[in-house]
């Protein structure tokens, strides 16, 4: 598995296969806790994505299942084998909230990430400094060793801009992010230079709303959503504050309509070109 590559999209996969298998068979999920001799909270757990399967496990499920074609069998083997390996950011579990871990397992397998934030900078788009300023101020209980870890795993995430093939990446920004940043004399020009840089790439777009647009829809909102390589899998939506996060996982329609309100967004915004000579102004004036 490479640096870039997610278990939990292998997991999400096959949890799919599994219920589908099981559907099929004509069990229910507490027949099988029978007859594996497992808990019920196991299987559900497996069938959820929460917890991957051994092979072992997987082989004699598949059995129960009646499953026996081999071909089909070595994909679902693969894919357990898949599911089950550490990536980088497992070191981080314990520094993060659970849902904001399974956001970096799904942004690391996402083909194209949409995101909008009407006050910050987004995360992939942040320098060093600029991500250890807003992270050591989000939250007051936060300790310095936090912080420092918390800015390393923002900068490590930022390498998926690298991979290759790299995601598409649109980014929207609320006028307000841009001059709010201005305010951080020591950070602004800097910031407003990396990005402005990251707008050469092919796959990065990123797009400002400007204030003139007045009042508009989604105004007060900030999401991120992350479309994965396979078909099969569902967009994913993802919400966060300074208290929590929330994911939106399996459900097409809530994804739907925040494509519609993301699309809108664009619709209003000043474009790309517009946007870049808006925030070349915006630098050159500050400089």
């Amino acid at each position: 598995m490479t640096d870039s590559s997610s278990p939990l999209v292998p997991r999400r996969r096959i949890r799919g296969e599994l219920r589908r298998a099981r559907q099929e068979a004509g069990l229910t999920q507490e027949s099988v806790a029978t007859e594996m001799d497992w808990s019920l909270s196991k299987v559900i757990r497996i069938e959820t994505g929460a917890v991957g399967i051994s092979t072992n496990d997987l082989t004699a499920l598949l059995r129960l299942y009646n499953i026996t074609d081999p071909r089909r069998t070595r994909e679902l083997v693969n894919l357990a084998r898949a599911a089950r390996q550490q990536a980088w950011w497992s070191g981080y579990r314990d520094t993060v909230s659970p849902t904001f871990f399974q956001y970096i397992e799904y942004e690391a397998s996402a083909s194209i990430i949409r995101q909008y934030e009407p006050i910050l900078i987004p995360g992939l788009l942040q320098t060093r400094n600029y991500a250890h300023a807003v992270i050591s101020r989000y939250r007051r209980t936060i300790s310095a060793g936090e912080v420092q870890t918390r800015v390393e795993l923002r900068m490590k995430r930022q390498q998926l801009l690298d991979q290759r093939p790299p995601p598409l990446l649109f980014m929207i920004m609320d006028e307000a992010a841009i001059r709010r940043l201005i305010g951080q004399k020591d950070l602004g020009v800097e910031q407003l230079t990396h990005i402005i840089t990251l707008m050469s790439r092919p796959n990065i777009t990123v797009e400002i709303i400007p204030f003139s647009a007045g009042l508009h829809t989604g105004i007060a909102e900030n999401f991120a959503i992350l479309e994965l390589g396979n078909e099969s899998d569902s967009d994913v939506v993802y919400f966060e504050s300074a208290r929590d996060s929330l994911f939106s996982r399996d459900d097409a329609e809530e994804a739907s309509i925040y494509r519609e309100l993301f699309e809108g967004l664009r619709q209003i915004s000043l474009g790309p070109a517009g946007s870049l000579g808006f925030l070349k102004k915006i630098a050159g004036d500050n400089a």
